[in-house]
């Protein structure tokens, strides 16, 4: 079992930052794929950025369109903690942020395909 536990969402202006982390316990290894997703209210839950997991010492990511060039993943394995760096930040990058992850070497995108979940983060954007 992995457990998951999400922080730093809040409250930011347009054009603000904000980093969360994502830290893992239980069967943590860097073995496993971490990504990030959202689900603002009304809407379905949305992949938003994923890091592969490593067997060896290469990573691989991908961000969601919507989030290139503004929002950064990276993993700390020492620390079993994922980060998602957010520059820029829009009123529509309003919602809860989640991650997840699965047993990989892959950077995995479909929601369907992870296993392990945390409860979420509120990132509000004001206009």
């Amino acid at each position: 079992q992995v457990q998951l536990v999400e922080s730093g969402g809040g409250v930011v202006q347009a054009g603000g930052s904000l980093r969360l982390s994502c830290a893992a316990s239980g069967r943590t290894s860097s073995t496993y794929a971490m990504g990030w997703f959202r689900q603002a209210q009304g809407k379905e839950r949305e992949f938003v950025a994923a890091i592969s997991g490593a067997f060896g010492s290469t990573y691989y990511v991908d961000y969601a369109d919507f989030v290139k060039g503004r929002f950064t993943i990276s993993r700390d394995n020492a620390k079993n903690t994922v980060y998602l760096q957010m520059n820029s930040l829009k009123p529509e990058d309003t919602a809860v942020y989640y991650c997840a992850a699965v047993y990989s070497a892959s950077v995995v995108v479909p929601t369907s395909s992870y296993t392990y979940w945390g409860q979420g983060t509120q990132v509000t954007v004001s206009s």
